[in-house]
């Protein structure tokens, strides 16, 4: 008998070899994104709290002890010129910027960069030793600190050691225990494939897929070689507006960030790309967690190889100066190949003075270097003044980029509210969505008795009260119907939230608020609970939905009207709308958006059983709306679901009829969302739950629980 058939593990079983569901039912709705980051993978406990542990942290002695260690070169990777500073930039700024404004997932808020995919992508080639020269810092610090404040920390500390008066810094991104599923970071199925198949056409950068912003898989934003590879500074500036445009960065803060990133550390390209090992989620367990180790050269310091680019952009890479405009406006600049053979630019006839020190030996000069991404600074007519005037403004460039800096790293944190620490910046931006805050002094009840007295319907109030609230992305933190945005430019003319209904029940909506002294956004929220309390009592059961006052109602002014057009929604599952048909299917896109708010699949369940009979739907439709008696809080959706006297028969294009078996009686329409729940075997079990004799009462809680989940889920106050 052969060793293998004596093994007693089940092959497959533990592991990823073996055939799995995916495989075999390769186009079954996958509900895996809404399972994800389970309390069971959390190794500190349901009873976690880290904004209780952040109270406990020594803030000071922390910096302190990264700017020792900004200093402190270890032997096996040792600091380019003694300073880890560039180093650990690169690591912050690689976890900020996959940030994108579109759907609001990537980010440094969570620490995903610790997993795969990214702690694997080309782009990210050795930050992998920066986390790990952070791990004696992490480990002193212990739950009081995690890795992703710590990795965002490390850069923003780093600029500092080097000269930057840094803007501020917030603490509070909450880490993750295992890689997000959620995240689309394109369709390729290789690394740095061309980038052509993200445009409809490369010529014109805006067409790139959304919610994509970097240019290739792998990539944190644009090839630095130029587009797919080729030289090209004024295409190369075309992708970096749209890339940072995706990220919700304007042109001078574009060039800001390029020129600050690029004015301390270097590029590395000494060396052989062949001769580095696999990337840390292929590499040998004797790697412990490292990847891209060069065990043919030396591999390290001056021989360290990264990108494939070689140099430093400035003179002195470890001081924050104007070096960086300074080297760019007083050469010219020819094309040149790197020891690793990739396209970069270096000065012509540059004066010796000029020339960085190599990493190690301080008796050589080397020459610096500029990437396609760089010369774009200068080519590009826009980018050029703006870098023109950072060039003559040294104080104006650092207030700009300390700004900038700052925005991208704390971007995807969401309101202010949620910053924590000694360093957060007094100023409201209004990127950060900023939302005045509301009263708590008047009476709950007489604002229900006004709402009840005026001649609005279950279905206006709930749908108006979904709508604010709805826009919530978990991704972000933005969003939610805190601050009452439904009633600004550009939410109350969105198709989506049906503008003519809209505005007549923010008619009758917006006095009574006056009239009590409560915000909008209050009584938005307690119409919509109103309408679940008498849709329960029409089913015999007198609750009172949980309300806590307190939501502001934004203004105008504080309103970045373009950064919230990527919150329209194009479609609703739980409105049964869609705006068009995409390629997409419509239940793939209620999970997107369902994991975007934060719900489970149970809670997805109930709340679109509960919101299709209390006629929720968008325009009135009846499609799912499986009762006789709608504006009750019934679970005639999930019966009707799981009746056997009917069958389903499609009758259009995303239309399905419910046809009694005997008589041939048409008795519901429907969508491919409401019949998912019936044919998905996952969904299906959840749905046969409420559809018991014995579940009335725990379908009427249950909705009720994840309604105010939903109503409360930007509420970072209370």
């Amino acid at each position: 008998m052969s060793d293998s058939a004596q093994c007693p593990v089940v092959h497959g079983a533990v592991t990823t070899v073996g055939t799995s569901n995916r495989d075999w039912w390769p186009k079954a709705l996958n509900l895996e994104i809404l399972h994800q980051h389970d309390t069971k993978t959390n190794p500190l406990g349901a009873d976690f709290n880290y904004q209780d542990e952040l109270k406990k942290l020594d803030v000071s002695a922390l910096k302190n002890d990264l700017h020792h260690l900004m200093r402190d070169s270890q032997s096996w990777w040792p600091a380019d010129w003694g300073h880890y500073g560039g180093l650990m930039i690169r690591m912050a700024w690689h976890s900020a910027g996959t940030y994108r404004l579109a759907d609001g997932r990537g980010g440094g808020g969570n620490g995903n960069q610790r997993f795969a995919p990214l702690n694997s992508w080309p782009d990210n080639v050795n930050v992998d030793k920066a986390r790990r020269l952070l791990w004696p810092i992490k480990k002193k610090y212990g739950k009081k600190l995690s890795w992703a404040d710590l990795i965002i920390l490390a850069g923003t500390i780093a600029y500092e050691s080097m000269g930057l008066k840094a803007f501020g810094f917030g603490f509070g991104r909450e880490d993750i225990w295992q890689p997000e599923l959620d995240t689309y970071w394109g369709s390729e199925n290789e690394w740095l494939a061309p980038s052509d198949s993200r445009y409809e056409n490369l010529v014109d950068p805006t067409t790139m897929e959304n919610p994509l912003a970097a240019v290739q898989m792998g990539l944190i934003y644009v090839n630095p070689e130029g587009v797919n590879g080729k030289s090209d500074p004024l295409k190369t500036a075309g992708q970096i507006r749209e890339t940072f445009a995706r990220m919700a960065m304007n042109d001078e803060e574009t060039v800001a960030l390029t020129a600050g990133g690029h004015t301390v550390g270097k590029a590395h390209g000494n060396g052989d790309a062949s001769l580095l090992g696999p990337a840390p989620e292929a590499a040998d367990v004797v790697e412990q967690g490292l990847g891209w180790n060069n065990h043919g050269q030396r591999g390290i310091g001056r021989d360290t190889l990264s990108s494939g680019i070689e140099g430093a952009w400035t003179t002195h890479p470890t001081q924050w100066d104007n070096g960086y405009f300074y080297l760019l406006f007083k050469y010219e600049w020819e094309l040149k190949r790197s020891p690793a053979g990739a396209t970069q630019w270096e000065p012509i006839n540059i004066d010796e003075a000029d020339k960085p020190l190599d990493v190690e030996d301080p008796s050589i000069r080397l020459n610096p270097m500029m990437t396609d991404a760089d010369m774009a600074m200068i080519k590009d007519p826009i980018y050029r003044q703006i870098s023109e005037r950072f060039y003559k403004d040294p104080a104006y460039f650092d207030d700009v980029f300390a700004r900038a800096w700052f925005k991208l790293t704390h971007r995807d944190m969401g309101p202010k509210v949620r910053y924590i620490g000694p360093d957060v910046p007094v100023e409201d931006l209004i990127w950060q969505d900023p939302i005045p805050v509301g009263a708590t002094d008047y009476k709950v009840e007489d604002v229900k008795l006004a709402i009840a007295s005026a001649a609005l319907s279950i279905s206006d109030m709930v749908s108006t009260a979904w709508d604010s609230a709805r826009t919530f992305r978990g991704s972000d933190m933005r969003g939610g119907a805190n601050g009452s945005r439904i009633r600004l430019a550009p939410q109350r003319d969105w198709q989506g939230n049906e503008p003519e209904r809209l505005n007549r029940v923010l008619s009758t909506l917006e006095p009574i608020a006056e009239r009590f002294g409560a915000s909008i956004a209050d009584v938005i929220v307690l119409a919509g609970n109103l309408g679940v309390e008498q849709a329960a009592k029409a089913v015999g059961f007198d609750i009172e939905v949980a309300f806590k006052a307190g939501r502001g109602d934004a203004t105008v002014e504080a309103t970045d009207v373009a950064s919230f057009e990527a919150l329209e929604p194009i479609h609703d599952g739980y409105r049964n709308w869609l705006k068009e048909n995409y390629v997409v299917s419509s239940e793939e896109l209620m999970l997107d958006r369902t994991q975007l708010m934060g719900l489970t699949a149970p809670e997805m369940v109930v709340l679109i059983g509960g919101m299709r009979v209390l006629g929720a739907n968008y325009g009135g439709s009846k499609h799912g709306v499986f009762t006789e008696n709608v504006g009750a809080l019934s679970t005639d959706f999930f019966t009707t679901l799981t009746d056997m006297t009917y069958l389903w028969e499609s009758s259009g294009e995303n239309l399905y009829n419910l046809r009694n078996r005997v008589t041939g009686e048409v008795k519901f329409t429907a969508t491919r969302v409401d019949l998912v729940f019936g044919s998905n075997a996952i969904l299906r079990s959840y749905v046969e739950v409420y559809a018991q004799d014995d579940s009335k009462a725990k379908f009427v809680n249950d909705f009720v629980a994840a309604w105010v989940k939903v109503m409360n889920s930007d509420r970072f106050d209370i």
